[in-house]
């Protein structure tokens, strides 16, 4: 079993030949991964729906992709906890959910209101909690302009945010580039690594902008083997990295998370989205103090019960 998860609207191969390409991947599965992954480039997140599919096919439960302590139940994956864009209150009233929930690192979602506004929640939450007892990041997803980006980034770094998440849109690299040279806070690229497929445009791209951070979805990525690729490149150039879910169910979740344990990056994760769920396939993956958890207990719903 394995979870090809398409993005609308951000995925690299959301495209009206997706189901065509599904159809000729299960019509020439016999061909094998190796053959066949050259054939899927551009459509990275069915690359990643097979390799957990054959990963799946090996393991003696179905779900045990890559066993460790974490599918054993005796280690945890620390995350970050998800602050969603949306009016004051709605934001507010998140805040002080996750705070509650014990979560030592917060991502907030910025972009959507005033920017004084989230200046001033932001404000807010580090009056409360110095940066040794919260760790702040945000993710503008390309909503500033590159001209307003750096005095934006001023502000942000008075507060001591750990990093901004793509401040300008993608396919700026020259602008990208300055901006990662003159920032006050660390940039991490996210949207800029979509579509990037061949290893010697990855590459150029490190080379070109040298940000401080990658951050690697792999649906969005080409799955382990494109999240390697680029974990290889930004290791090599001194650059840090973490990963994150992209909405996947808990099928595609536990494959996130189970490879992301065996890379034994101590930075938080973007592991929470499973939570947005109401109709997800139960399994052992719990949240609980800030960390991802997998049940020794717990156990997966059967697939034709889900479907129902």
């Amino acid at each position: 079993m394995g979870e090809c998860g398409i993005f609308r609207g951000l995925s690299y191969d959301d495209r009206e030949d997706y189901e065509e390409k599904l159809q000729w991947l299960c019509d020439n599965i016999s061909l094998g991964k190796e053959l066949i992954m050259p054939e899927l480039k551009e459509f990275p997140s069915i690359q990643f729906g097979l390799e957990q599919a054959f990963l799946s096919l090996e393991s003696k439960f179905g779900f045990d992709l890559f066993p460790s302590n974490f599918t054993r139940g005796k280690d945890s994956i620390p995350i970050n906890g998800l602050i969603w864009m949306g009016d004051e209150d709605f934001m507010k009233a998140q805040i002080e959910k996750k705070l509650k929930e014990g979560f030592t690192t917060l991502k907030m979602k910025i972009g959507a209101i005033d920017f004084d506004t989230e200046l001033s929640l932001l404000k807010s939450i580090r009056n409360r909690y110095k940066p040794s007892e919260l760790e702040l990041r945000v993710d503008a997803n390309g909503a500033f302009s590159h001209k307003e980006a750096l005095g934006k980034l001023d502000l942000l770094s008075r507060l001591q945010i750990h990093s901004i998440e793509q401040p300008i849109k993608a396919g700026q690299y020259e602008a990208m580039y300055n901006l990662c040279r003159a920032t006050p806070l660390p940039i991490a690229l996210d949207e800029e690594l979509i579509g990037i497929v061949d290893f010697k445009d990855k590459k150029h791209l490190i080379n070109t902008i040298q940000p401080q951070y990658i951050i690697l979805k792999p649906s969005l990525v080409g799955g382990f083997h494109g999240s390697k690729d680029w974990i290889r490149l930004a290791e090599d150039s001194g650059i840090g990295w973490w990963i994150t879910s992209a909405l996947e169910s808990n099928i595609g979740l536990n494959a996130i998370a189970q490879f992301t344990y065996t890379l034994g990056n101590i930075l938080p994760q973007g592991l929470g989205t499973g939570s947005l769920f109401t109709n997800n396939m139960n399994s052992p993956l719990f949240v609980e103090k800030g960390a991802l958890h997998y049940s020794n207990e717990g156990k997966w719903q059967k697939l034709e019960q889900f479907l129902k």
